[in-house]
C-alpha cells in the first residue's frame, strides 16, 4: 500500500473528478480523459474498464453520464486507490485470467487503454513499468475486452498511433460496425493516438473520422494550456468526444 507521504490529490475535469495517485509511478495525464468521453455509454448502462489503474478513466465517465463501473487491475496497490476513488467495484486480477464470476458476466461498454510500449529498459518504478509495458500482448487485451462485451457491446480503445494496423487487424477479425478517431497533438501533425469503437452486432464496416486536434497553433508559446476549443471543452468540461 502507499503511504500517505507518497500520495496526491488532482483534479481532473475542472475539478470534477478528485483522485488519489501515487506521487512517483503512473500518473494518469489526458489518455484515458479522453477513453471516457468517447466512450458513448448511456445512463445505467454497464461498463467494464480493463487496465483501471487507480480509475481516472472509470470516474472521468461516470462525472459525465450515471453508469455502473467495474475496474480490472492487476497491481493491488493501484486497485487499492481506485477503490479509495470511489470506483463502484474493483477486481484485482490479470486481465488475461480473470476470475470466473467475472468471465460470466457481461457488459453493455469495455474500456481499455492497454500498455504502450514493448519489452526495452525497465522504468524505475515497478508501478509505472507494469502500466506501461507490454507483458500481456495486446491480442490478449483485445480478446478480453470482446468477450466481456455484450452481444450488442461496444468496446471503446485508446492506443498509439503506430499500433493502428495491429488494432484494425484485431477488431475486424470479430467484425462489426468500427469506428476510428485519431487524435493529434496538433495541425498538420500525425496522429499519436488513435481511439477505436467497435460496436458488436452491427454490419460490419470501418468509419474514418477527422482527427480531434489537441493543441492550436504550430507550437507551445507560453506559460498555461493552449488546448482548441474543442480539446478543452473534454478535458475540462466534461463534454463527450463527438467522433
Amino acid at each position: 500500500m502507499f503511504d500517505a507521504a507518497a500520495l496526491t490529490r488532482d483534479a481532473f475535469l475542472g475539478g470534477r473528478v478528485q483522485l488519489w495517485q501515487p506521487r512517483e509511478g503512473y500518473r494518469a495525464a489526458t489518455d484515458p480523459v479522453l477513453l471516457a468521453a468517447a466512450c458513448p455509454a448511456k445512463e445505467g448502462q454497464s461498463v467494464l474498464e480493463l487496465g483501471c489503474g487507480v480509475g481516472t478513466a472509470s470516474l472521468c465517465l461516470r462525472a459525465r453520464v450515471p453508469v455502473g463501473v467495474t475496474g480490472v487491475e492487476l497491481q493491488q496497490d493501484y486497485a487499492a486507490l481506485a477503490r479509495r476513488n470511489g470506483l463502484d467495484e474493483v477486481i484485482c486480477a490479470d486481465i488475461a485470467a480473470m476470475p470466473l464470476e467475472l468471465r460470466q458476466r457481461s457488459f453493455d461498454h469495455v474500456i481499455l487503454n492497454p500498455p504502450y510500449y514493448g519489452p526495452g529498459t525497465p522504468a524505475r518504478d515497478v508501478g509505472r513499468d507494469t502500466a506501461l509495458r507490454e507483458d500481456t500482448p495486446l491480442e490478449a487485451w483485445i480478446d478480453s475486452a470482446l468477450r466481456r462485451a455484450g452481444p450488442k457491446g461496444i468496446v471503446t480503445v485508446i492506443h498509439l498511433g503506430e499500433r493502428l494496423g495491429a488494432l484494425i487487424t484485431l477488431l475486424n477479425s470479430r467484425a462489426g460496425l468500427l469506428e476510428v478517431k485519431p487524435i493529434a497533438a496538433r495541425a498538420g501533425r500525425p496522429a499519436g493516438r488513435v481511439i477505436l469503437r467497435l460496436h458488436k452486432g452491427r454490419a460490419a464496416r470501418a468509419v474514418l473520422y477527422n482527427p480531434l486536434i489537441l493543441h492550436a497553433g504550430e507550437a507551445h508559446l507560453r506559460d498555461g494550456d493552449d488546448f482548441t476549443d474543442a480539446a478543452r471543452a473534454i478535458l475540462r468540461d466534461a463534454a463527450p468526444l463527438e467522433f
